[in-house]
């Protein structure tokens, strides 16, 4: 279960911690932006993914957060990583199954939907299995595993694998002629076969779901990033040296990462190799340059806004599915009350990509309130 604690900090917990809560904060709060538009078909074209190959500000953010979830595991793994290997699985599986359950309750929520002839139950035999909080809760279990069992060396070493092998295997294994597309790429393809096409994401138009089972290996990649970069910054502490050397191997990542997406594109829905040294060197620059400003600089006021949403992560982002697919149930005047308040309080007073925008950024304001008064009763509810 989720465990609701009163958590004491330190001035020099702050400190530590505050980039990668301001980070974590950015992600969580341009995941809802994102999530939450007046309307998809206006929408402004970075807070959209992008078609197939390439990438917008929006595919950065799934891949941030999971970065910033290894940040986090270089300090509290700092205690299993010396436990036992039974207490250490059991607390590594405890974590992953919960936020894994969670994130299926979250697909199935509200458990019913409105048909021609009232409510219908909610048909679990058609669940989707994957999503993005699976995703994380399974990205987090291979993660720990392989720091625990292979050491960080080690670690890398199954990263360079990892990236190259779905390589090869996307490759391979692919459509003839065309082995990246969305019909004929090897995750979908290993996702049909033992998931089934009732029960992927059909975003697409098709069953083909972006967090699927192959694609997930790489996307561990971005966590394991994550924990180095984290214990890299704890020993080598804040300052300029480390601040330069992070910009310095981010940069080197980024680089590396677009000159490989000549062989394999850039793309985020498939989780490509390339994607993933684009976005882990994205997100290392971000974090020395949070660092930068806020260890360095001391200009800490302004984080305190990000820091809410970087303190009760996972609850805010759950909070947030939850109230959007509430308000598509309840119904005003004929209609959906996420429509209602869009089309009576925005369309007519903004133009229409403006509209959806200001309408995502007044529903992650109100996911921020809630937020805040957790922060100020001290409630934070971690799994």
């Amino acid at each position: 279960m989720a465990a609701l604690t009163v958590k004491e900090k330190t001035t020099k917990n702050v400190e530590r911690y505050l980039s990668i809560d301001v980070l974590r904060g950015l992600t969580v709060a341009l995941m809802i932006v994102v999530n939450t538009p007046g309307s998809w078909s206006t929408n402004y074209a970075p807070f959209l993914h992008a078609p197939w190959h390439g990438w917008t500000i929006t595919d950065l953010v799934f891949p941030s957060f999971l970065f910033v979830v290894g940040n986090a595991m270089s300090f509290s793994m700092k205690n299993l990583m010396v436990q036992d290997k039974k207490p250490f699985l059991s607390k590594v599986m405890k974590r992953t199954l919960v936020i894994f359950l969670i994130g299926l309750l979250l697909a199935a929520y509200p458990f019913f939907r409105m048909g021609d002839t009232g409510m219908v139950p909610f048909d679990f035999t058609k669940i989707r299995i994957m999503g993005v909080l699976q995703r994380i809760a399974v990205c987090y279990a291979i993660s720990a595993f392989v720091l625990y069992f292979l050491n960080k060396r080690g670690a890398i070493v199954f990263s360079v694998i990892a990236l190259v092998g779905y390589w090869m295997v996307m490759y391979i294994y692919g459509e003839t002629g065309d082995p990246y597309s969305l019909v004929g790429n090897a995750a979908r393809r290993l996702d049909l076969f033992l998931i089934g096409a009732e029960n992927l994401y059909r975003g697409e138009g098709i069953p083909f779901d972006p967090e699927g089972l192959l694609s997930t290996f790489p996307a561990t990649v971005n966590v394991i990033a994550g924990f180095l970069v984290g214990d890299f910054i704890q020993k080598s502490g804040n300052r300029i040296r480390t601040i330069a050397l992070l910009i310095g191997v981010g940069t080197g990542l980024f680089l590396l990462g677009s000159l490989w997406d000549i062989w394999f594109p850039i793309n985020k829905k498939i989780w490509t190799s390339s994607f993933v040294l684009v976005t882990v060197g994205i997100s290392t620059v971000c974090i020395a340059l949070l660092m930068y400003v806020i260890e360095i600089m001391k200009l800490k006021k302004w984080a305190y806004f990000f820091e809410v949403f970087g303190k009760n992560p996972l609850m805010l982002y759950v909070l947030s599915g939850v109230f959007v697919k509430t308000m598509l149930v309840i119904r005003i005047e004929g209609q959906a009350s996420k429509s209602w308040l869009y089309e009576r309080f925005f369309v007519p007073y903004f133009a229409p990509n403006n509209a959806s925008l200001l309408f995502a950024v007044g529903f992650m304001l109100v996911i921020w309130l809630i937020g805040y008064w957790m922060d100020k009763k001290r409630i934070y509810i971690k799994v």
